[in-house]
C-alpha cells in the first residue's frame, strides 16, 4: 500500500488481510485502511471468546491455561491495534484516520472492560495465592491486580458504565488532540524571500527552495517542522522572520492560530475534567494520586518537593545565563530588548563569539549514515550485539529496518524511521512491536515446565525521530542534539529489546514504573560527550574527515551553556502537569496555572500568547499526564548509574555487564529501585546530575 494515498484502495474480498497475519513481523506496506475495520472486528470477537472461557465458572484458576487462551487471543489483536496506530502516528492519511478512529471506540471498550472484568479479577487473585510461582510470575500477577483495581476493577452498577464512558471519550479525545497538532503543523506555511533567508544554513535552504518549487512557487517553503523551524530561530539574521515562525509555532492547535478549527482549548478542559471524575470513582482525591500508584514517587507532594527544590539550585545558574544573553545582545547585536524570538539567536552567537564555534560547523561531521554506523558499533561494544541491516515489509521508501544478533543468533528486530514528513507526528519516540515472550500457544513441553527457545518470540520495536532529509544529493546532516535524541531513543529501544525475561507484562519495559523508564534512553546520552565516541560518528560530509579534537573540546566546554535556562524550562512543563493533575478545577484555569508555575519558576517567561499548552501532547495524548516529572527523576537515576561508568572506565567490560545484568535486561521482575541499588550498591544520590549540569 501507498500509505500516503488520498483514498484508500479497493480490497479485493479474496486477498488476505495482513491484519490477521500470525507472520512474526507486520506487512506494513499492504496494509490499506480497508482492511482495519474488518481485521479489528474479527480479532476483537475472538478475543471476546477467550475473556469468556477464561472466566467461565468451571475454567480453571491456572496462570498457563489463562495464558495460552487470554494473552494469546489479547497479544494478536494487540499486534494488529499496535501496527495500525503506528501507521496512523507515522503515516496518516484522511482514509487511514477516518478507519481508525471508527474502530477506536469499540477497541477501547473491549481494554476498558477487560482491565474491569470482575470474573477476570477474582481468577488473577486466586492464581497469586498458589503456590509455585516464579519471581517473573509473581510481579506481573502483583501488576495485574493492582491495575485491576485502576481499571475499576472494583466498581460496580453505574460507577462501573461511567467509568467505562469516561475510558471512551478520553481515548477519542487523546486522539483529537493529537490529530489537531498534526494538521496544525502541516497545514501552515510560508514562503521567504532570498533576503530573509540570510544566515540559514545551506542545505535548510536548499530542501525549502525544492518544497516551494514542488508547490510551483518562488523562494523558500518554510513550515513548522521542526528541521526547518529550529535552524530559522538558531540562524536566520531577519528577527521579523523569526517571529512570525514563532508566533505561529508557540500558537499551534490553539484559539489564537490561524485555524481556530484546529483549537485544542475545549479539548484540554474536558480531559482534565474527566480525568479528575475517574479518580474520584477510583477514590482517589485527584488524577495525580491515582497516576502515581504504579510509579516511584509516593505522592503529588513529594515531586512537587523534589521538582521546587531542583528549580532552587538552578534558578541562580538560569538568572546568569539569562543576564548574560542581555547583555551581549546589547554589546554585540544593538538589541535592547531580548525578545521569545531571538533566545534561540542569540544563544547561538553567543556560543560562537565565547567557545568560537556554531552548531552548523559541528553538522558537517554529522552525516546520519556515520552516525548510525558509529552507534551500531558502540552498541556492539558495550552490550556485545550486532545491528545487521535486513529486509521487512515497511510503510515508507526512508524506513530501516535491522535485526539484532548475538553470537550470530537473531534475538531482536528494530524499525527506523528517522526523518520528517508530512503524515508524521512531531517528535521522538520508541514504540513495542512486539514483547519478548514463550508463547504458550507454541510450548512443545507437557510437563508444564518452561518452554524451550524455539517457542520464544523475540522482542521488536520502532524507533522514530524527525530529522530533516538531505539536500543536493548528499546524507542528511544531524546537530549534535538531533544525536542525543538518536541515542536517547535507542537507550529506550534497548531496554526493550535487550532483556533477558520472557513473561508477558514484566519484558522489556513493560511494567517498569513510568518515572524509571526514561533510565536507559537518558544513560545513553552520556556517549555523545565522550571523545572516543564522537570519533566514530564523525565524518565531513565532504572530506569524510573526523570531527577535530579542537572542535570538540570547545563542545565539551559549551557543553553546560544555559544548563540552568534548559533545566528551568523541563520543571516548568512537570510542574504545570503535576499542578494541573493535582488541583480539582484546574480545567477552568489552565493558563492562569501555567502562568503561576511561570512567576515561581522561570526567570524570563514567554509571551502572554504563548500557547504551548495546546500542543504538549506528552500529557493530553500520551502516556505522561502527571508524569512529565519523569524526565528529571530518572535524571537522577541515569546520572548516577553514569557516574559508574566514568569511576571504573568508560567501555569497561565489567561496568557494562553489571548495568546490561541488573538494570538494562531485568524488565519489571524487580522494583526499579531495586535494580538501581544492584547495581550502584546504595540508593541514587542528586549529586552526579548537579555536577553534570554544572550546577554543583
Amino acid at each position: 500500500m501507498d500509505v500516503n494515498a488520498a483514498s484508500p484502495a479497493v480490497v479485493s474480498v479474496t486477498a488476505p488481510n495482513p491484519l490477521l497475519s500470525t507472520a512474526p513481523l507486520p506487512d506494513f506496506a499492504a496494509i490499506q485502511p480497508g482492511h482495519i475495520q474488518p481485521a479489528i472486528s474479527e480479532l476483537l470477537e475472538e478475543a471476546r471468546q477467550a475473556l469468556a472461557q477464561v472466566t467461565a465458572p468451571d475454567a480453571p484458576a491456572d496462570y498457563e491455561t489463562l495464558s495460552r487462551v487470554l494473552n494469546v487471543a489479547t497479544e494478536r489483536l494487540g499486534t494488529a491495534w499496535g501496527a495500525v496506530g503506528h501507521l496512523n502516528a507515522v503515516a496518516n492519511t484522511p482514509a487511514l484516520r477516518e478507519a481508525y478512529n471508527a474502530v477506536l471506540p469499540a477497541v477501547t471498550e473491549f481494554y476498558t472492560g477487560l482491565g474491569a472484568n470482575e470474573a477476570l479479577y477474582a481468577k488473577y487473585k486466586a492464581i497469586a495465592g498458589g503456590q509455585g510461582l516464579s519471581a517473573e510470575r509473581r510481579q506481573l500477577l502483583k501488576h495485574a491486580i493492582r491495575d485491576f483495581v485502576l481499571s475499576g476493577a472494583e466498581l460496580s452498577g453505574e460507577a462501573k458504565e461511567r467509568f467505562a464512558k469516561i475510558q471512551e471519550r478520553s481515548a477519542e479525545i487523546a486522539q483529537a488532540f493529537s490529530e489537531h497538532v498534526m494538521d496544525a503543523t502541516d497545514s501552515w506555511s510560508l514562503f521567504a524571500t532570498a533576503q530573509e533567508m540570510q544566515g540559514v544554513p545551506p542545505d535548510v535552504q536548499a530542501n525549502a527552495r525544492a518544497a516551494a518549487e514542488k508547490d510551483g512557487r518562488e523562494g523558500f517553503k518554510l513550515t513548522l517542522h521542526f528541521p526547518v523551524y529550529m535552524p530559522v530561530m538558531q540562524y536566520a539574521e531577519d528577527r521579523s522572520l523569526r517571529e512570525r515562525l514563532y508566533r505561529a509555532y508557540v500558537t499551534r492547535a490553539s484559539e489564537l492560530a490561524e485555524k481556530p478549527e484546529f483549537d485544542n482549548s475545549p479539548l484540554m478542559q474536558e480531559l482534565l475534567a474527566l480525568r479528575q471524575e475517574e479518580s474520584l470513582l477510583l477514590g482517589f482525591n485527584n488524577f495525580a494520586e491515582a497516576s502515581l500508584v504504579p510509579k516511584m514517587a509516593t505522592s503529588p507532594a513529594q515531586v512537587m518537593d523534589f521538582l521546587r527544590d531542583l528549580a532552587a539550585r538552578a534558578k541562580p545558574y538560569a538568572q546568569r545565563d539569562l543576564d548574560e544573553l542581555r547583555d551581549f545582545a546589547k554589546a554585540a547585536l544593538q538589541m535592547p530588548a531580548l525578545e521569545a524570538w531571538d533566545l534561540a539567536y542569540v544563544s547561538e552567537k553567543l556560543k560562537e563569539a565565547r567557545y568560537a564555534f556554531s552548531d552548523q560547523e559541528v553538522r558537517q561531521y554529522l552525516t546520519l549514515p556515520r552516525v548510525l554506523e558509529g552507534l551500531f558499533r558502540i552498541v556492539d561494544r558495550l552490550f556485545g550485539v550486532q545491528l545487521v541491516p535486513a529486509q521487512a515489509s515497511v510503510w515508507h521508501e526512508s524506513v530501516q529496518f535491522c535485526e539484532l544478533r548475538r553470537d550470530g543468533q537473531l534475538i531482536g528486530q528494530v524499525y527506523l524511521d528517522l526523518f520528517a514528513r508530512n503524515g508524521k507526528r512531531p517528535g521522538a519516540w520508541m514504540d513495542e512491536v512486539r514483547s519478548r515472550w514463550s508463547r504458550p500457544d507454541l510450548a512443545k513441553s507437557s510437563s508444564g515446565s518452561s518452554s524451550s527457545s524455539s517457542t520464544e518470540q523475540i522482542p521488536v520495536a520502532h524507533l522514530v525521530c524527525n530529522f530533516p532529509q538531505g539536500a543536493d544529493g548528499k546524507p542528511a546532516l544531524l546537530t549534535h542534539d538531533d544525536v542525543i535524541t538518536l541515542f536517547h531513543e535507542c537507550g529506550h529501544g534497548l531496554h526493550h529489546l535487550l532483556t533477558r525475561v520472557a513473561e508477558l507484562g514484566v519484558s522489556g519495559i513493560s511494567g517498569v514504573e513510568w518515572d524509571a523508564v526514561e533510565l536507559p534512553s537518558q544513560f545513553m546520552e552520556n556517549f555523545c560527550w565522550e571523545w572516543e565516541v564522537v570519533q566514530q560518528l564523525s565524518g565531513h560530509v565532504d572530506t569524510g574527515a573526523s570531527l577535530p579534537r579542537e572542535l570538540f573540546d570547545k563542545m565539551l566546554a559549551a557543553k553546560n551553556f544555559q544548563a540552568g535556562l534548559q533545566t528551568l524550562r523541563q520543571i516548568e512543563f512537570a510542574l504545570f502537569d503535576m499542578r494541573l493533575h493535582a488541583e480539582p478545577g484546574s480545567e477552568t484555569r489552565i493558563q492562569d496555572l501555567l502562568n503561576e508555575v511561570r512567576a515561581e519558576v522561570s526567570v524570563n517567561p514567554p509571551p502572554e500568547f504563548n500557547r504551548f499548552q495546546h500542543s504538549f501532547s506528552h500529557i493530553f495524548a500520551g502516556g505522561y499526564a502527571a508524569g512529565y516529572y519523569s524526565y528529571k527523576w530518572a535524571e537522577v537515576l541515569s546520572a548516577d548509574c553514569w557516574s559508574a561508568f566514568e569511576e571504573e572506565g568508560v567501555f569497561n567490560p565489567d561496568t557494562g555487564r553489571r548495568y546490561l545484568e541488573e538494570i538494562l535486561s531485568m524488565g519489571s521482575v524487580r522494583d526499579a529501585m531495586d535494580n538501581f541499588k544492584a547495581f550502584r550498591g546504595r540508593e541514587p544520590k542528586i549529586d552526579a546530575l548537579l555536577r553534570h549540569q554544572g550546577m554543583a
